[in-house]
């Protein structure tokens, strides 16, 4: 089964509102944006998701964090409006890494629901979700652990 996201930036470019580029990463509007800008950031590398990542993979997540913020300020996006992250399998749509670039508001609860950010609690990083932030998934990584809908 082909990916729909490895073809941003190989045989469907033209299929994609691309925003950003370079040798490792690609940035493109969302197709149905929950927020008011709502980016996909991903890596030209073929990688399923978030659960397959390692701590190896921090300087990765570092680099899409920083491209993530370069985009939001060209939208001159004030800090406290971002929110950048990752779905957790099985809850998400494309079979390719995307970090989810926003600057909110979210365009209705429903979407807002879409994207929860559970704080650490009890020594984990996140709580119960379906929605790692960044910082959090980093965090999660770099104490050898994998990222998970349950709390970690």
């Amino acid at each position: 089964r082909s990916c729909i996201f490895c073809g941003a930036y190989s045989t469907s470019r033209s299929e994609f509102d691309i925003i950003w580029e370079d040798e490792e990463f690609v940035a493109f509007r969302d197709i149905s944006p929950s927020a008011q800008h709502h980016i996909q950031l991903i890596p030209k590398t073929h990688i399923e998701s978030i659960r397959e990542l390692s701590k190896k993979d921090i300087k990765m997540l570092r680099r899409m964090e920083e491209i993530g913020h370069s985009i939001l300020d060209a939208f001159n996006a004030p800090v406290s409006r971002r929110k950048m992250g990752f779905h957790i399998p099985p809850f998400y749509s494309v079979l390719h890494l995307h970090l989810h670039v926003q600057v909110l508001p979210y365009k209705s609860l429903v979407r807002r629901l879409k994207y929860p950010s559970v704080r650490c609690f009890g020594g984990y990083e996140k709580g119960l979700s379906w929605f790692v932030e960044i910082g959090q998934a980093i965090r999660i990584l770099d104490k050898g652990e994998r990222v998970t809908i349950a709390p970690c």
